[in-house]
């Protein structure tokens, strides 16, 4: 039977099972820790004892909330021996279809080998499972010593982000000079820059400037381009600095002083 959820019945009919398709179906059949508060973040006290930070999850379409950071107990480990431990929020539906969440500390089996991780509850409570578990961290133990805890969830970007992504920018005059122009273009987070230029130096391997890109037009790390221009007279390499400048480099004998041109894309 069809019902409208969203909508005024004149009696209380949306359920939690529905919230969590609607949840499951926006942002994937997947487990994921959202981008506010403290991301769950980890931090080991002592020998038995991490402190779990504040935030926000979605698992299976359930979303829970950690509104202060929490302390979990984790059980001695043994001399000579090693163990992995996870940690998990935990699902349940309990009697009279009461359902609960709870951070829990998954113990794993010592052994004087190489450890692996305890078996965990997979079956989704979309599929009608009653117990499930979204793994957080995975905690090392060596001997008695916890090692550094490993994360093992997603951290799930916002649509600000996507939209990011999607957006475009005009294209626009980047760097304007008497020997030619370098134009860009934005499509998300890829950056093309149209260049039209003319040579000034034409010794080998001589140098040349074309300026400096204006911040949120700079590559994560530097870049180079090869140009190759007719009969070997005009070989280049272009050189796209993280710090914005750009540079050509001749290669080889004696280059053109021609004009030249090329486009780039790099992300950005």
């Amino acid at each position: 039977m069809v019902e409208l959820v969203t909508g005024h019945a004149n009696k209380a009919h949306a359920t939690a099972e529905q919230a969590a398709g609607l949840n499951a179906g926006i942002l994937g059949l997947d487990d994921y820790v959202l981008d506010v508060h403290d991301k769950f973040e980890i931090t080991v006290v002592s020998a038995n004892k991490v402190t779990v930070g504040t935030g926000e999850l979605v698992m299976q379409g359930r979303h829970v909330s950690q509104g202060t950071p929490e302390d979990l107990i984790v059980t001695n480990g043994s001399q000579g021996q090693k163990r992995n431990d996870l940690i998990v929020c935990r699902y349940a539906k309990g009697s009279q279809s009461v359902e609960s969440a709870e951070l829990v500390v998954v113990r794993g089996t010592p052994t004087t080998g190489t450890p692996t991780d305890p078996t965990l509850n997979t079956t989704s409570p979309l599929d009608g499972g009653t117990t499930y578990d979204m793994p957080l961290y995975r905690i090392p133990l060596d001997g008695i010593t916890i090692g550094t805890p490993v994360p093992l969830f997603n951290v799930l970007r916002p649509m600000s982000d996507v939209w990011d992504s999607l957006t475009h920018t005009p294209v626009t005059t980047l760097i304007d000079s008497s020997y030619g122009t370098v134009k860009g273009y934005q499509s998300g987070f890829v950056a093309t820059l149209r260049i039209d230029w003319k040579s000034s130096a034409s010794g080998s391997w001589n140098t040349g400037n074309f300026g400096t890109l204006p911040e949120g037009w700079r590559p994560p790390m530097d870049l180079n381009f090869s140009y190759g221009g007719r009969d070997g007279a005009n070989q280049k390499t272009i050189n796209i600095h993280a710090d914005g400048t750009m540079t050509y480099v001749n290669q080889g004998g004696t280059q053109g002083t021609s004009a030249f041109g090329l486009t780039v894309s790099y992300v950005l």
